[in-house]
């Protein structure tokens, strides 16, 4: 659960985050990790470009401008199975997405 946003912001030393299952038994749900991208990417980040094919998205930063990709490693899974989000950079991200991604 969200304790405050300034947790959940991005951190200058970051480039990658993941979300994992946590499995309770009776039931799977998402960690906070994946609670937080899923906070990022619907609160925070900039959407640039989806990738064709797969369910790769482009996100920036508007606060550093730093690019981010949310992958899905595991997309085989329910529902996508969890996300990853991580930097990468603008060649990268202008060969993968077909766009110029500068500020």
């Amino acid at each position: 659960m969200l304790e405050s946003v300034e947790e959940w912001e991005l951190q200058p030393d970051e480039a990658e985050l993941a979300g994992f299952w946590l499995d309770l038994g009776s039931r799977v749900e998402k960690d906070s990790g994946w609670e937080r991208i899923d906070w990022l990417v619907g609160k925070r980040l900039e959407k640039l470009a989806e990738a064709s094919p797969g369910p790769a998205i482009l996100y920036r930063d508007p606060k550093d401008g730093r690019l981010w990709e949310k992958t899905h490693p595991a997309a085989h899974m329910q529902d996508g199975g969890p996300p990853r989000l991580s930097v990468i950079s603008p060649e990268a991200a202008a060969k993968r997405y077909g766009v110029n991604p500068g500020r």
